[in-house]
């Protein structure tokens, strides 16, 4: 007994000397065969997302008892120590049984007991989580190799189950942890082949950060086979030779930017390609042509066109697509000339094949062809412009599955894998088919749609070309007009200005429309003679009049009312009187058409379909375009590009003189370029401020790609007063910040600053820059 007593008092000390001073053990029976006992608190205990606790353990060797299994629990703590085989045998068990609860308590115990498991129970842990593709297990699996890492223990993990993991955890949105087990595999040289990392990939390209982090991937793991640093020769770089990016990895990420439009990333992605030797095929011909017309590349797209025309295997869709861009980016830089042709020629073309398509039919026929088979004919034809494009719109629906793990390792080549990245990047790629609007195909065809229309009749209208417009418009009018020809397309426009107030611009086209003999309708002269009543302009009535009587132009009845309302006005009594004779020597109808009346009534109530409807809302919601902007851009872009900084200033300063203002793809050229040479962070330093100046005074706004660009300059260089200014509007406007990129770059640059303490003397600017230097490393976890 007084061995007894010796032995609680003695454990009483060990525990109230360690910080436990609630614990309270009596009642203490120990066998007399036990010699080696391990106490621990698992009260409180909770194995976070951000690591363990470290269990308190009690050695007793001094003490000749045998060691099986020690448990005594009386107060308010249970004490007691098990065997860590036997309990790892209990978490394999659970494993097997898909008990997830019971695996992670076992868990918990055993890391409070031993530490970790050994390796095969730990991959097992950690694929089993994965493998249930519930958030919970995810977090808690990757918490596991979170905590593993941070205490150096990376050997616990193998590479298939890390890339299981990675895998499951963008099946289920979480792009970050996936791409930080991806980024931890490839920072401990266990290398995943690309089969398996651009499926993951492609899962990560569903979601806007997630596309972010994907480029970002891509830029980190191409840097490491830029310009034939690996030696494809040498055996020991076959691993490494496996993870290269290949097209359908770059197709992937390079989709996923367009979709989130991040496209200034995605332009970074493409000047990496042919450092690394990667081969553009179909598909990525056509992202790249979405690239170019988005950033207003047009240049690079007249490059482009020459493959796309030589290219064979290209289906009607991509065509579609490449020429929809080229189009677009005509618009953009104003050239209304190379806009109105390709509408043109493609209408032509069209005509030529439905022409030939009849002289077809009619042959066939003359041989004793019945309709069935010309119906054939004219179906297969279908099938060849809209087969695939019914494949791509109807978006495949990527099911929240995922093979077992075994079913994963017997893939030794991720074929499957491929196979998925494969499928999913026909689903990014049919969502961004479905934003082409401006050309469809018909029978293989290209065919300009109303879009187009809308957007040249616009673009002409603002530059005050309507000659041009209306030689356009009569040109496609005979090629193949949109509607019947009693319904011009030229009408609509003109009822359109008269609209909008445009009244000369109105007059000017109907005077193109009769020396080209084209007749325009009664309704717009009806339309254009009550404005210019309104208006009260008198000269222009008569004008009207008088070009309405040489055309043949019947006036209806509304219109006779408002000309002798008007006369009756000027009190022009024999002038009114003339009037009447006339309209009853003509038999007009009392009851005037009110075509004009029923389609503005139409426009308001966004009833109306026509193309007048959409010329409205294009020309009132729609910002003017500043074609002045694109080019200097792109002369600033080369510049940079170049890191002809000297010359990208000047056109900087050129283009500001001329009245164009700095967008956000302006800065972010020469952000770029200024970190592309290295130094010059005093410069990037000054065009922040007169960025910020600049977004207050005008409608700029900064995006991500912009701020990422910045941010990375200032930690890059040290900066971290100002790079705490950007991470502060990054979180304002809820953009997405790469931490994972920030804190290896500043481990990586800036690993010893600030450490120890501070010096006891320092000035108010030191002071600040080390406070502003904590800040920034608490932020991105590393204090």
């Amino acid at each position: 007994m007084l061995f007894m007593r010796k032995l609680r008092h003695h454990l009483f000390s060990l525990l109230t000397n360690r910080g436990y001073n609630s614990v309270r053990i009596s009642h203490l029976q120990i066998p007399e065969s036990w010699s080696h006992v391990r106490i621990y608190e698992p009260l409180g205990y909770s194995l976070r997302y951000s690591g363990f606790k470290t269990s308190v353990l009690v050695d007793l060797n001094r003490f000749a008892y045998a060691t099986r299994f020690f448990a005594s629990m009386t107060g308010t703590i249970l004490v007691q120590a098990r065997d860590p085989a036997k309990l790892s045998l209990e978490i394999e068990n659970a494993v097997d049984e898909h008990r997830y609860a019971d695996v992670w308590k076992f868990f918990e115990q055993h890391i409070q007991m031993d530490g970790f498991p050994r390796k095969t129970v730990v991959n097992k842990v950690i694929t089993s989580f994965a493998g249930s593709l519930d958030n919970t297990w995810l977090e808690k699996a990757y918490g596991v190799v979170e905590q593993a890492f941070e205490e150096s223990k990376q050997n616990l993990f193998e590479k298939e189950p890390l890339i299981y993991l990675s895998l499951g955890l963008s099946k289920c949105g979480l792009p970050v942890p996936a791409s930080t087990v991806l980024r931890k595999l490839v920072a401990t040289e266990q290398y995943p082949p690309v089969s398996a990392w651009s499926a993951i990939l492609a899962h990560m390209s569903l979601t806007a950060s997630g596309a972010y982090l994907a480029a970002e991937l891509i830029l980190e793991i191409g840097y490491l086979f830029q310009d034939g640093r690996v030696d494809p020769r040498k055996k020991s770089n076959a691993p490494l030779i496996a993870m290269k990016p290949n097209t359908t990895a770059f197709n992937v990420a390079l989709a996923g930017c367009l979709l989130f439009e991040t496209t200034r990333k995605a332009e970074q992605l493409l000047d990496v390609m042919p450092r690394i030797s990667v081969k553009a095929d179909a598909n990525l011909l056509i992202i790249m042509a979405h690239i170019y017309e988005r950033n207003g590349r047009r240049e690079e797209l007249r490059k482009l066109q020459r493959h796309i025309d030589e290219a064979v295997h290209l289906s009607d869709i991509q065509f579609r697509q490449f020429y929809s861009c080229l189009l677009s980016c005509h618009l953009k830089f104003g050239d209304l000339n190379s806009a109105s042709k390709m509408v043109l020629q493609m209408l032509h073309k069209a005509k030529e094949a439905r022409n030939s398509l009849a002289a077809a039919i009619l042959s066939f026929d003359a041989v004793g062809n019945n309709n069935n088979k010309t119906n054939s004919v004219q179906i297969s034809g279908e099938n060849l412009s809209h087969g695939m494009s019914d494949g791509l719109d109807n978006s495949r629906i990527i099911e929240n599955s995922i093979v077992s793990y075994e079913e994963f390792t017997r893939d030794r080549k991720f074929t499957s894998l491929d196979a998925e990245a494969k499928r999913i990047l026909q689903t990014l790629l049919a969502k961004l088919q479905t934003q082409v609007e401006l050309i469809t195909t018909e029978h293989g065809i290209l065919r300009p749609t109303e879009r187009i229309y809308v957007k040249l009749v616009k673009a002409f209208l603002e530059a005050g070309k309507t000659k041009d417009l209306a030689h356009f418009l009569i040109k496609a009018e005979k090629e193949d007009s949109l509607v019947s020809h009693e319904d011009l397309a030229l009408d609509h426009v003109i009822n359109l200005c008269i609209s909008l107030g445009w009244l000369d611009q109105a007059h000017d086209l109907l005077d193109e429309m009769r020396m080209a003999g084209v007749r325009a309708s009664s309704s717009v002269y009806a339309s254009l003679l009550k404005a210019y009543i309104e208006a009260n302009r008198a000269a222009e009535v008569t004008a009207l009049l008088r070009d309405a009587r040489n055309a043949g132009v019947q006036l209806d009845s509304s219109c006779y009312e408002a000309l002798i309302q008007s006369r009756v006005i000027q009190e022009d009594t024999q002038g009114a009187f003339h009037l009447f004779k006339e309209m009853k020597e003509a038999k007009i109808p009392r009851t005037g058409h009110q075509e004009f009346e029923r389609l503005v009534k139409g426009c308001a109530e966004n009833r109306e379909a026509g193309m007048m409807a959409k010329l409205l809302q294009e020309i009132k919601e729609g910002q003017r375009n500043d074609c002045g902007v694109h080019d200097w851009n792109n002369v600033i872009h080369f510049f940079c590009k170049k890191r002809l900084m000297q010359d990208a200033e000047k056109a900087l300063k050129k283009m500001r003189s001329l009245g164009h203002l700095p967008n956000a793809q302006t800065f972010h050229s020469m952000v770029t370029g200024y970190a592309a040479i290295g130094g010059k962070y005093t410069e990037v330093t000054e065009l922040w401020g007169e960025m910020k100046s600049f977004a207050s005074s005008t409608s700029m706004k900064f995006d991500q790609e912009l701020l990422d660009a910045v941010l990375y300059t200032f930690v890059r260089g040290g900066f971290f007063v100002r790079a705490n200014e950007v991470v502060d509007m990054m979180e304002k406007g809820n953009m997405f910040i790469d931490k994972y990129k920030y804190r290896t770059l500043f481990l990586k640059y800036h690993k010893t600053l600030y450490k120890g303490k501070a010096p006891k003397f320092q000035t108010e600017s030191q002071l600040q820059k080390r406070e502003a230097g904590l800040t920034f490393k608490k932020w991105v976890g590393l204090y």
